[in-house]
């Protein structure tokens, strides 16, 4: 029996990683636009939070501006799938790509010359959440046309390995450009990402890199925007997999994401009063924890036993952010963070791949639209309320109370055996 060495073993995982950029033309476009894009939202990730905080002090009030940032986004999705499946995806990447690049500078406007309020701060985190939700369905639509079965394991790993590289960057980045410089500059910075986001998606339609289906060209036989929205549901019901989890989710999320984006940025500017950069070095390590699950998986074009797997490291993230409030440690901090994202990132490469394979690609769109709208749909409300609580009740115990939520309703969801035998 041959056994093979080292060095050949980390050449064919390098190989497999390098499929995308052989097999497919259009990849590397939509891998950099995305990759360039990421790099200002995880500056953005950083800043908004301590802008929300330096003007207001209220985890009540950063509640409020991710209601204003989800609300929009909750609205558009149901009406995005079906305009995702009708219309060219790229072009709407494009549009979403401007409207946005002039909300970042506009608000990196304000700051600079000190007259960005709470306020207006709602309204213009309103459109980027409006653009968002039209963007999302659209890009992972194109990422189901463009990841085709050979390239779609190592495609969708180093996706979300590169984009999680930029996020060890961005993080630190945005920690230092407000603690040394403005906001405005983090701002600015996004806005920049964008235009050259848009400017991948241009040379790529012009080189005529990608050309959309069927679907998606306008003169079609036109069908009511409910009867395709149902369709998407129908498709939905065929599997169990994806149904039951869009369903957990939107409850799952409500704990998890409540914690990261409310109570994280809490913990760490207020409660242990550290550094901006300290929060940024925090994110930085979750990025971390997530491209080694993106290394792993990708390394594999096959992993058996899917369903325990994924919900498995889901699990894991609930106890890392559990344990988030019970230590002052910046090492214990740091390795918590890493634990959550890895765990998060195994589930997510899981589900990215699972919708790629059971999803008709004509119908990507408004599957897509109603995951999300299903995962994020309470999101608003979730994040007003977390805050609330949070201020009447305490971080620290809200931390405690909603990490908890989150893991019993996971194990509840391991009980069902279509999960547990997904393969």
């Amino acid at each position: 029996m041959q056994i093979e060495s080292p060095l050949k073993k980390k050449q064919r995982v390098l190989d497999n990683f390098l499929i995308p950029f052989v097999k497919s033309r259009s990849f590397p476009y939509l891998w950099l636009s995305q990759l360039i894009s990421m790099l200002g939202g995880s500056v953005t990730t950083v800043i908004l939070p301590m802008v929300v905080y330096s003007l207001t002090g209220s985890t009540t009030m950063m509640g409020i501006v991710m209601a204003a940032y989800m609300l929009p986004y909750v609205i558009m999705l149901p009406f995005s799938g079906w305009i995702v499946d009708r219309y060219d995806r790229v072009k709407i990447m494009m549009l979403s790509d401007i409207v946005r690049f002039i909300t970042m500078l506009a608000i990196a406007v304000l700051i600079f010359t000190d007259t960005l309020s709470i306020h207006v701060l709602f309204g213009l985190v309103g459109i980027y959440g409006l653009m968002e939700g039209l963007f999302h369905p659209a890009y992972s639509a194109v990422r189901a046309t463009v990841f085709t079965p050979e390239i779609r394991n190592a495609a969708n790993a180093l996706t979300q390995m590169s984009n999680q590289a930029v996020r060890l960057i961005g993080p630190v980045l945005g920690g230092l450009l407000i603690s040394s410089l403005s906001a405005s500059y983090g701002f600015g910075l996004d806005a920049l990402t964008y235009l050259l986001s848009f400017l991948c998606l241009l040379f790529m339609v012009k080189k005529s890199l990608y050309t959309p289906t069927i679907k998606q060209i306008a003169d079609q036989p036109s069908t009511s925007w409910k009867s395709e929205f149902l369709e998407g549901i129908t498709i939905l019901r065929g599997h169990p997999w994806l149904w039951i989890t869009i369903l957990a989710f939107s409850f799952i999320n409500i704990s998890y994401s409540g914690i990261s984006v409310i109570l994280v940025p809490w913990l760490f500017k207020v409660h242990l009063q550290l550094d901006p950069l300290m929060y940024g070095i925090g994110i930085t390590c979750s990025g971390l924890g997530a491209i080694v699950a993106a290394l792993i998986f990708g390394s594999k074009t096959k992993w058996p036993h899917r369903g325990l797997l994924a919900y498995g490291s889901v699990l894991l993230s609930g106890v890392a952010l559990l344990l988030l409030p019970f230590t002052s440690s910046a090492v214990i901090l740091a390795l918590l963070m890493a634990v959550e994202g890895f765990g998060l990132m195994i589930f997510g490469l899981i589900w990215e791949t699972s919708l790629q394979e059971l999803v008709p690609a004509e119908a990507f769109g408004r599957v897509v639209s109603l995951d999300l709208l299903g995962s994020f749909a309470l999101l608003p409300v979730s994040y007003f309320l977390i805050g609330l609580i949070a201020d009447g009740i305490g971080g620290i115990t809200t931390i405690t109370l909603f990490a908890s939520i989150g893991i019993a309703i996971v194990a509840s969801v391991l009980c069902v055996p279509a999960i547990r035998r997904f393969q």
